[in-house]
């Protein structure tokens, strides 16, 4: 068959197929509990942030979906134009701060689950990290087992007291790159020692597709993806990193509720889906991210200590970081930091506690 003749049999054919899957579609929705539009199904018209839909468990996160397809819609959007020059410059940080609102959606999914539905939480997982730029599979080790459950002590590979500069400003600034060697080798000994073959088949899935996508990408245009794509998204990075020095320097981690330090501006907690709220978010880490407005007022704000809720997490970084720009406790001491720092072995801590004694 000559290539003319094949084109004309796929073309014959195309439509004969999308017509026998819009088919099965609608069969599918027409089934029992199932028999709405698509949007419905996807979102219930209910505003109650708690109460379950089709196929999400919550349906505030119709905003984590949002949050990713405005990140796609702003990529393919810069990605068509094209900007250059100043316009440009202005770009890349826009889309910086939309792959760190990506990433905010990685931390919520490591913790709590978007979908019912198994599969769909999976195939959720590749979108996220495919917004944010890496695996999330690999962001659970080292941020649910390391940081949430040794806050602060050296088990912690994400414990502030790694920087100790005089100029504080300067002390944010490296902590992204003090606590990421540490986060890779705990991140690298716990899938060699203790991961699950569900945990390391969907890491090996994320990976290819995250990769993949990238390098396919580089090859169709590397100028284009430098600055719209691998930027932005080593913004993103960073940024979900440093985010926790705001949360957790100076304050006291052996305290009930003065562990973390709060944002509650309303304009932050909307945008970065009430990530503001992180003192009930290491109190209960399963919880889901629209109910800790209401648990935080109820179970952390009676104990906690004025200077831990902060209204303007700008306000707060201005003072902290450029004017007075001093590196205090909470309730305005100075620092002192214990004398050996090293990493202890989170992964199989057991195992270092029974060598210690």
């Amino acid at each position: 068959m000559s290539q003319r003749g094949v084109w004309h049999l796929v073309f014959r054919c195309f439509p004969f197929r999308l017509w026998r899957g819009v088919r099965a579609l609608r069969k599918g929705l027409d089934t029992p509990g199932a028999a709405l539009i698509w949007f419905a199904a996807v979102e219930p018209l209910s505003t109650s942030p708690e109460k379950s839909g089709v196929l999400l468990r919550f349906s505030a996160d119709r905003r984590s979906l949002a949050v990713l397809t405005a990140y796609a819609a702003l990529v393919a959007t810069a990605w068509i134009l094209n900007p250059t020059g100043p316009l440009q410059i202005f770009v890349i940080p826009v889309l910086g701060y939309a792959s760190w609102l990506c990433a905010v959606v990685a931390h919520n999914t490591v913790h709590c689950p978007v979908f019912h539905r198994r599969w769909m939480n999976s195939a959720f997982q590749i979108w996220v990290s495919l917004s944010y730029g890496f695996p999330i599979s690999d962001y659970i080790p080292g941020h649910n087992l390391s940081h949430h459950r040794f806050l602060q002590a050296r088990e912690d590979v994400m414990r502030t007291s790694k920087v100790r500069f005089r100029w504080n400003l300067l002390n944010l600034m490296a902590f992204p790159f003090a606590v990421t060697p540490g986060i890779v080798r705990g991140n690298a000994r716990y899938g060699r020692v203790k991961g699950s073959e569900a945990w390391r088949r969907q890491l090996r899935i994320e990976t290819a597709v995250v990769w993949g996508m990238k390098i396919g990408l580089f090859a169709l245009d590397w100028r284009k993806t430098v600055c719209f794509v691998l930027v932005p998204q080593l913004i993103a990075n960073l940024g979900i990193v440093g985010i926790n020095f705001f949360w957790h320097d100076g304050c006291d981690p052996e305290h009930p509720v003065n562990h973390s330090r709060n944002f509650t501006g309303p304009l932050l907690n909307f945008l970065a889906l009430n990530n503001g709220y992180h003192g009930m978010h290491h109190e209960e880490p399963g919880m889901h991210w629209s109910l800790l407005p209401e648990a935080h007022a109820r179970r952390i704000r009676p104990g906690l200590h004025p200077a831990l809720e902060q209204r303007s997490l700008l306000a707060y970084a201005w003072r902290t970081f450029v004017y007075p720009g001093r590196r205090e406790t909470f309730d305005g001491k100075s620092i002192t930091f214990r004398e050996t720092d090293t990493d202890l072995d989170w992964v199989t801590p057991e195992e270092s506690n029974a060598r210690a004694a």
